[in-house]
């Protein structure tokens, strides 16, 4: 099967776009693929927390049908690099990238001047 032509969505970083998201990249995709959703959550949430509410952000998504997904969503923080840390028991934030990095292949940052691009290779959707 031939996977979908590349999601491209701009939008802005808004805790409301975080559904949105979701359900447009499991239409894309043409099912069920909760670590897809999981990683394009995890990202714009970091952007919203990190970089700033309504901060614009570019989201793709590429590939799919039973192969390799690949997720990047870039942001105009480029000093705002994500950190992989260990998040305590009781801590509220701090799991976002532990949960990327869990379930993606591999993931990682792309900075260009004046952004960054955090992205994620998963197994298939």
């Amino acid at each position: 099967m031939t996977p979908p032509a590349p999601l491209t969505l701009e939008l802005m970083a808004l805790p409301k776009e975080v559904p949105l998201l979701r359900r447009n990249v499991r239409e894309h995709l043409g099912g069920p693929c909760a670590d897809v959703q999981l990683c394009v959550s995890e990202m714009l949430g970091n952007v919203i927390r990190h970089v700033g509410e309504g901060t614009p952000v570019v989201v793709r998504v590429s590939g799919g049908a039973g192969g390799r997904v690949r997720v990047e969503v870039t942001d105009s923080g480029a000093r705002a690099l994500p950190v992989l840390v260990r998040a305590g028991g009781d801590d509220e934030y701090g799991r976002g990238l532990a949960l990327l990095d869990a379930i993606s292949l591999r993931w990682g940052v792309r900075q260009e001047e004046g952004r960054k691009t955090v992205w994620c290779d998963l197994g298939g959707a």
